[in-house]
């Protein structure tokens, strides 16, 4: 398979008036292929939505380099944001547009091919659910339907790289068992996602690789099977808690 995301010692340096220099992600790597779902797992302040805004071309990285699709982020964020969406938490939306008007703008300023617009946003429309307030204005629209709207604008270019920072947190148990099959039905698509999520059966269940990060560092970055093999524990939890407390057996970093 294709590598899509490929990240080298990707390295973010912050500075604090009280704490100084602070290394927020510490010459990171790994790589991503075609049609795989790659989980980035850490606990909050790992730096691991440290990363994927670096890659997304929010932050330039300290030092360091990553590419999606051969596009550097640094010396050609442009291109990168065409073939990449990029979902969190705390994507905003514009609140006076409907649902259908977002998704139609975010298709066409992503360069989306302007005759086929039309049918990409209804069938957005269809997929995620939403035709009962897609022409409702957003600011009346409840958290939930905002946020299936958010994650539906993500992909509304049909780029062939995704991330995902938190996409479930709020969403009721039907909308995000929902979500994560449109995650799994867009790697079968052949798509690039980077999910991250602090819900351990989430990631069990969606992703072909795990990578676990922790003080910004990489501490393994490995299929579940072999994270299970590494460390002796079935459960992604048991494992996660385990590498991160380092009592992982020499050999186990990635």
């Amino acid at each position: 398979m294709n590598t899509t995301v490929s990240v080298d010692a990707l390295s973010k340096v912050f500075y604090d008036e009280a704490r100084g220099e602070v290394k927020a992600v510490n010459a990171v790597s790994f790589a991503c292929l075609a049609g795989e779902i790659f989980g980035l797992l850490g606990a909050n302040g790992a730096g691991k939505t440290t990363t994927l805004r670096m890659l997304s071309t929010v932050l330039a990285p300290s030092s360091g380099t990553a590419a999606i699709m051969g596009h550097d982020v640094g010396t050609a964020p442009e291109a990168v944001r065409r073939c990449l969406g990029f979902y969190s938490a705390s994507t905003a939306l514009y609140p006076r547009l409907t649902g259908r008007e977002t998704l139609d703008f975010f298709a066409r300023v992503n360069g989306y091919p302007a005759g086929e617009v039309r049918a990409r946003v209804d069938a957005l429309i269809a997929r995620f659910g939403i035709a009962e307030y897609a022409d409702t204005l957003v600011h009346k629209l409840s958290q939930g339907m905002k946020q299936k709207i958010a994650i539906a604008r993500t992909i509304a270019h049909d780029p062939p790289v995704i991330i995902f920072d938190e996409p479930t947190v709020g969403l009721d148990v039907l909308n995000a068992l929902e979500l994560q099959q449109i995650i799994a039905d867009l790697r079968e698509a052949g798509k690039t996602v980077l999910l991250s999520t602090h819900i351990m059966s989430e990631a069990e269940k969606l992703c072909d690789r795990i990578a676990i990060i922790h003080r910004g560092e990489l501490h393994a970055c490995a299929p579940l099977a072999d994270l299970r093999a590494s460390t002796g524990k079935h459960y992604l939890e048991d494992i996660f808690v385990q590498v991160v407390r380092g009592l992982s057996e020499p050999g186990f970093k990635d």
